[in-house]
């Protein structure tokens, strides 16, 4: 009975890979809800799930794809993969309505491209303080910094190693959970109480998961606003990391 089960779920690993993954997010939701009343946002914590079995997935295999390395689990691979990555990339770019943006005027633009290279150079610094000196590695971390999502596009396009580009997950994850926490701590002393505020902060902070909890847990009204903004700011690093900030960082420290 075991090893029929098995077998099945050899045989489908795709279908296996999105069943693990509604699992844990359900789970994952359930400890948001239960532990930290929403604060902390499932999302974030699917990935740090995800991010502790792919480190015990590699050492129990001593492979290089994480959970992906065990046969069962192999669809986990593909679903990680290139393709489905930048097919998510796109959706959540549907969801995003350049007349709404101009509702929040200069301001929302000049948040946007001021989040974005604000957080890149965080990045290139923190990179630069660990030891790295080479571009490809210094312009993926500093697009993981913007968010979790630039930092992978970017190092596959640029042809960082798989290493550095982990980091890059790790470094925009970070930003990702502070943004959760941070947000309604400082909200009533930056002004943080209606929708054009909220559409500033988003394209400053960048990360939709982020933004989208921590306004949430300060109020639940200018979540909206927060995480259009927190889209584009997605969209335009994905553009400008691995080709502008790409070249400009090869220019200074190439």
């Amino acid at each position: 009975m075991l090893d029929s089960f098995t077998e099945v779920l050899n045989e489908n690993g795709l279908i296996t890979g999105f069943a693990i993954v509604g699992i844990t997010m359900l789970i994952s939701y359930i400890l948001s809800d239960k532990l930290t009343k929403g604060r902390l946002n499932g999302s974030a914590i699917a990935i740090i799930i995800g991010l502790i079995l792919a480190y015990l997935g590699g050492i129990s295999t001593g492979g290089e794809k994480g959970l992906a390395d065990i046969q069962m689990f192999s669809g986990i691979g593909l679903m990680g993969g290139g393709m489905l990555r930048d097919f998510a990339i796109v959706a959540t770019a549907f969801e995003a309505d350049f007349r709404e943006l101009k509702n929040a005027g200069w301001a929302g633009v000049i948040s946007l491209f001021a989040g974005l290279i604000i957080s890149f150079i965080i990045g290139v610094v923190i990179a630069l303080t660990f030891g790295y000196t080479d571009p490809v590695d210094l312009t993926t971390i500093g697009a993981g910094t913007a968010t979790y999502i630039v930092g992978p596009v970017t190092g596959t396009a640029i042809g960082a190693s798989s290493e550095v580009i982990a980091l890059s997950v790790a470094a925009g994850l970070v930003k990702s959970v502070l943004t959760m926490i941070g947000t309604p701590l400082v909200a009533k002393y930056i002004s943080l109480d209606n929708p054009r505020t909220a559409l500033v902060f988003g394209g400053l902070m960048g990360t939709t998961s982020g933004v989208s909890a921590g306004l949430a847990a300060t109020d639940i009204k200018l979540v909206p606003y927060g995480a259009m903004t927190a889209t584009f700011f997605t969209g335009l690093g994905v553009l400008l990391c691995p080709s502008v900030l790409f070249i400009a960082t090869k220019a200074i420290f190439g």
